[in-house]
């Protein structure tokens, strides 16, 4: 069967609440300490499995205690963990601060996911093997020079392939041309374009720009919940749900990485799967951690059909078709 294999960083994760951001040298208290699994690739996959696709970790944790937290919510959803590597020293760590309106400041020591340069072979083998019709998903957290071997493997096979561009300063440009999908949010869309993306406007252009320089579809994602996307014959703005809850801003971008993966794994059209990400984030956005915040099938489905009312009205105005009509399963 058909995979999506998500390539990148596997992180233990401490997470807390605080009633403002830190600023300078200080002590901030706080509170709701959640320790958990995390890092983009795990949380990719973890929600692909969830949404019912087989789904493969590729990965390298540490040689320590966290490396278990770091495994176990993908290991509890059923997320094949045999391509991970276990290498010496810790294991990938992130420490994140939540405000009251749901924004996040992350600390991350990459410390294994950025210990294994030297495996591009294994990692091209890895993807080279996964069956047709399979879906790569990858992020720069780890070596750049592994996705661009699972990058090239995945296109001479065939495989439909998502790029998550963190850290945006990390995308090598030579790697653009040779991806179906790539999604940055906003600040990563300026690093890589130079326009301000913030608003949709901006937004807009840099997905145009993207999509110029060789990328199949380009996703950028605003801070408002919603995005601008570049296909191959023209440009969608697509907006979240109305009054969307924010609890947590952490994870939504992976939520959205993970259910495009997701959709395009289960046929649907790119334009159908634009709504079906966002609607992901949405959910993602809703709930206190990362992994504990993505949404069952059940509960996609309803906040898809958010979506898709939230942009019926502005598609009338300016005679766009439907930004997607693809229903979840």
């Amino acid at each position: 069967m058909a995979v999506i294999l998500s390539l990148g960083s596997i992180n233990a994760d401490f997470q807390v609440r605080v009633e403002e951001a830190p600023e300078g040298p200080s002590t901030v208290l706080a509170n709701e300490l959640l320790r958990t699994s995390g890092g983009k690739a795990a949380n990719v996959a973890v929600l692909a499995r969830r949404l019912g696709a087989e789904a493969r970790l590729l990965g390298c944790v540490g040689d320590d205690d966290l490396a278990e937290q770091a495994l176990a919510g993908p290991r509890r959803e059923g997320v094949d963990l045999g391509l991970v590597r276990r290498g010496p020293g810790p294991t990938g760590l992130s420490q994140i601060a939540v405000t009251p309106d749901g924004e996040k400041l992350i600390i991350l020591a990459l410390n294994a996911n950025d210990a294994w340069a030297d495996d591009a072979d294994r990692v091209a083998q890895a993807v080279a093997e996964a069956p047709a019709g399979s879906v790569l998903v990858a992020d720069l957290e780890i070596p750049p020079v592994l996705v661009t071997a699972a990058v090239r493997a995945a296109r001479q096979a065939g495989l439909l392939i998502v790029l998550d561009p963190a850290p945006a300063d990390r995308v090598p440009e030579d790697l653009l041309p040779l991806v179906d999908h790539i999604t940055p949010d906003h600040r990563e869309a300026q690093t890589l374009t130079g326009i301000d993306a913030s608003e949709p406007d901006g937004a807009r252009r840099a997905a145009e720009q993207l999509r110029e320089r060789g990328v199949g579809a380009t996703h950028v994602k605003m801070a408002s919940g919603g995005c601008a996307v570049a296909f191959q014959d023209g440009t969608a703005m697509v907006a979240g749900p109305a009054d969307p809850t924010v609890v947590d801003a952490t994870g939504g971008g992976d939520a959205y990485a993970g259910a495009l993966a997701w959709a395009l794994w289960s046929g649907r059209s790119p334009r159908e799967a634009a709504p079906l990400a966002v609607a992901a984030s949405a959910c993602a956005i809703g709930a206190y951690g990362s992994q504990e915040s993505y949404p069952s099938p059940v509960e996609l489905a309803a906040m898809h059909v958010r979506v898709v009312q939230a942009n019926q009205p502005r598609e009338a105005a300016t005679g766009r078709g439907r930004a997607g009509a693809g229903q979840p399963e």
